[in-house]
């Protein structure tokens, strides 16, 4: 008799609860509701003009789109190493330079090439649930540091050595400043003692700077855009995007900054896990670092924070609790507070508000299977008008139940 087909225990990890609210909300849409979509961390204003205009110039021309070297071709390794320079006067050797498909491709080739089966990793929780579901199919061990707003919702060295006592010593640290689903931030310091704590315990850091660019700072304050961990600790891997400060994120093309030991690796990885990275997308985001694409950025990021102003300024009036301060990026993330009385979780209460309000966020467990249940992820990306709208519908939603 034949043994019955299986599903490989490594690939049941859970799905993004984001993805069912967004097939929820076409539903919605597609039936004639007016639904405000404030989930999907997805720049509402699309490519720059000077990407868009090479892209239809490749395909104007017929360009042959054939494969390209397995981590991209080299004017956008090129381009992508004088960016390092322009933003935090790194020199930046392109053959460090890894393009991938997305951001996500680079996770999943950092991840095999930097660990093996059964090590240890920690990172932050809450946190982008990709690191961990993308670990733990590895056969990777996930140590989630429990990082509260106490700590500003990001690692620290104490956190560090309290998991490697608990738990055994750790391979790496997965790192995101700014982060989702907070948007904060580690400072030059904090960011040089986990470097240090790292390199102490032989330990891998991961950062992902994928928001770098979209930050908040005060006026003079130091390292505006964010700090680059490859400007304390060189045998870190850097991981970038083009999906977010420039808004391109179904363009589905991100890097990778790897240290000398394990860029090998990574290109032999690459070939086989992807053969290359999409190649009218590779020619097209050449053009993303134009003094006019960095404009048009830079725009974006001025109406992500008069977006982000108004939102701080009237959270008050919804009574959540613990919002985390968005140093970064574009969400708000808060425990739920008053505003749970009635719901099980936060993910009836995230129902509740999309099929009465029209208006969809993103429930916390996908983010903190522990203490998400009772808080909730805002996405400002959409745009100012947009994101007021929606924030108004939820006031009125939460005013109707208690009177």
């Amino acid at each position: 008799m034949n043994r019955p087909l299986t599903v490989a225990a490594r690939a049941k990890v859970p799905p993004f609860q984001v993805m069912d609210i967004l097939s929820r909300v076409a539903e919605l849409r597609a039936a004639g509701r007016d639904v405000i979509s404030l989930c999907a961390g997805e720049p509402g204003g699309g490519a720059p003009s000077d990407v868009s205009a090479a892209a239809a110039a490749v395909h104007a021309a017929g360009t042959p789109l054939t494969y390209t070297p397995a981590l991209g071709i080299a004017e956008l390794r090129d381009a992508i190493a004088g960016h390092y320079r322009r933003w935090y006067g790194l020199d930046i050797p392109a053959r460090n330079v890894a393009v991938t498909t997305g951001s996500s491709g680079s996770f999943l080739l950092t991840f095999l090439s930097a660990f093996n089966a059964g090590d240890r990793v920690a990172l932050a929780r809450p946190g982008y649930p990709a690191y961990k579901n993308i670990l733990r199919a590895l056969g990777i061990e996930v140590i989630e540091l429990d990082c509260g707003p106490e700590s500003r919702f990001q690692p620290t060295p104490e956190l560090l050595d309290a998991a490697a006592r608990a738990h055994g010593p750790l391979a790496g640290l997965m790192l995101a400043s700014p982060a989702n689903p907070t948007g904060t931030m580690v400072s030059r310091p904090e960011l040089s003692k986990l470097a240090a704590w790292c390199a102490d315990h032989s330990a891998r850091l991961i950062s992902d700077e994928i928001y770098h660019g979209i930050t908040y700072p005060e006026p003079g304050a130091p390292d505006p855009r964010g700090v680059c961990a490859w400007e304390l600790d060189r045998t870190s891997v850097v991981i970038s995007s083009f999906s977010k400060y420039w808004g391109m994120t179904g363009w589905r093309l991100g890097w990778a900054i790897v240290p000398d030991d394990l860029k090998d690796v990574v290109d032999a990885l690459a070939g086989n896990v992807a053969l290359c990275p999409p190649a009218p997308a590779q020619l097209a985001a050449v053009q993303a670092f134009t003094g006019q694409s960095y404009a048009e950025a830079e725009r974006a990021v001025a109406e992500f924070a008069r977006t982000r102003d108004y939102l701080l300024a009237n959270m008050g009036r919804l009574g959540w609790v613990d919002v985390a301060p968005a140093d970064g990026a574009f969400y708000l993330y808060a425990g739920l507070g008053s505003a749970m009385d009635g719901f099980a979780s936060s993910l009836d209460y995230c129902s509740a508000v999309l099929e009465s309000a029209g208006v969809a966020v993103v429930p916390g467990p996908d983010f903190d299977s522990v203490g998400g249940r009772g808080a909730v992820r805002l996405s400002f990306a959409a745009g100012y008008d947009a994101v007021r709208e929606g924030f108004e519908r939820i006031v009125a939603f939460q005013e109707a139940r208690v009177r």
